[in-house]
């Protein structure tokens, strides 16, 4: 009988400490704070979905009582787990309060994690506030939220807040490298470097679109399926498109726009693509801001040589125009005229700039 399968995003949860993706800097500061005994009795873990705050605190957990290794049923006498999205109420945060006074069986200390912190209630913050004003010396709370705007300033004031960073793309696609290492798949770099970005700074969302595209691909992963299976735009068509600019072939340009359109693509995703490759084109222009471009080293030599033969004026002018038509888009009665006219604006730069240079 075959194995059920597990999603990636479950079996390769971080575990411990060197498996926790693009959160270096907290990661040391915790592990710093148990081998000083420098634990604080209150900690807050914020940031967007996705970014590793449970993992964080599941990890941090088991380590300060040295239990890293500890089977689930052992654990259970020491870590406690409550989800604030569905137990939100203030009969489930006096579960916590009666409980909090009693030593451990195991281990120095109980640890109480409680996820979404924010979904608590305004009666369920009280109720929880003169704990966290006095615990007793074996009890750390790690509180998790998205949203750490809506925690009352009182509870703010009694915890270390570790603000996550959204994971790199870079760290993202060197991650599924290693995954794909340990589950035999063949993939191209660029089609990693596309999951990555397409999950938008979270490890999770990176880890639900492998699994799906593994299933649409097998065993071989390559750029061309996986923006097929994601509808991704192929990076392709931005340079072709601006190489039309500079040569002002307003028709063609029209032409590789309803090529995007009959494939099904947003047309206002177009639109801020653009805008992006603009961007990109403007930072590769010189060597110290080459690393505000996340891009694969291929994409990158691409993009250099057409930045060789842009006008720093055309860019800028460029992505004020694409920003003006991203603005007008929603409420453009006729979305499609508006970018195409966008497109005829584009190729009608270079002529522009060379009457202005004329009038000079």
């Amino acid at each position: 009988m075959a194995e059920n399968f597990i999603v990636s995003a479950r079996k390769y949860r971080p575990d411990n400490w060197d498996s926790v993706v693009g959160q270096k800097s907290i990661t040391t500061t915790l592990r710093n704070a148990i081998e000083t005994n420098q634990i604080a009795q209150a900690y807050l873990f914020t940031g967007s979905r996705g970014v590793g705050k449970t993992s964080c605190a599941r990890i941090f957990a088991k380590a300060i009582n040295n239990m890293l290794d500890a089977t689930p049923e052992e654990l259970a006498f020491t870590i406690f787990e409550l989800d604030a999205a569905s137990n939100n109420g203030v009969d489930d945060i006096r579960a916590i309060v009666d409980t909090v006074r009693i030593p451990p069986r195991v281990g120095k200390y109980k640890v109480y994690v409680i996820d979404e912190v924010h979904m608590l209630s305004a009666a369920a913050f009280n109720a929880f506030l003169k704990t966290l004003e006095e615990p007793p010396a074996h009890a750390i709370f790690i509180l998790a939220t998205t949203e750490k705007h809506k925690i009352i300033p009182t509870i703010l004031s009694r915890c270390q807040i570790f603000d996550f960073n959204r994971i790199k793309v870079k760290d993202m696609t060197e991650h599924l490298q290693h995954i794909c290492k340990q589950e035999g798949i063949e993939a191209d770099e660029d089609a990693l470097h596309v999951i990555a970005t397409k999950a938008d700074g979270a490890m999770r969302d990176a880890l639900s679109i492998f699994d799906q595209v593994v299933a649409f691909c097998g065993r071989k992963l390559t750029y061309d399926l996986v923006i097929q299976n994601l509808n991704v735009l192929d990076y392709e068509y931005y340079f072709k498109l601006t190489d039309l600019f500079f040569k002002e072939d307003i028709p063609n340009a029209l032409l590789v726009l309803n090529e995007v359109v009959e494939k099904g693509f947003d047309v206002h995703h177009f639109v801020t693509g653009l805008g992006a490759h603009f961007r990109n084109l403007l930072v590769c222009r010189d060597a110290q801001t080459l690393s505000l471009m996340e891009v694969t080293e291929g994409v990158a030599a691409k993009y250099k040589d057409q930045a060789a033969a842009s006008d720093l004026r055309f860019l800028i002018q460029g992505i004020d125009l694409v920003n003006d038509a991203d603005y007008h888009y929603k409420s453009s009665r006729h979305p499609r005229l508006l970018v195409e006219l966008l497109l005829m604006k584009l190729c009608s730069v270079p002529q522009n700039l060379r009457e202005g240079e004329k009038k000079k």
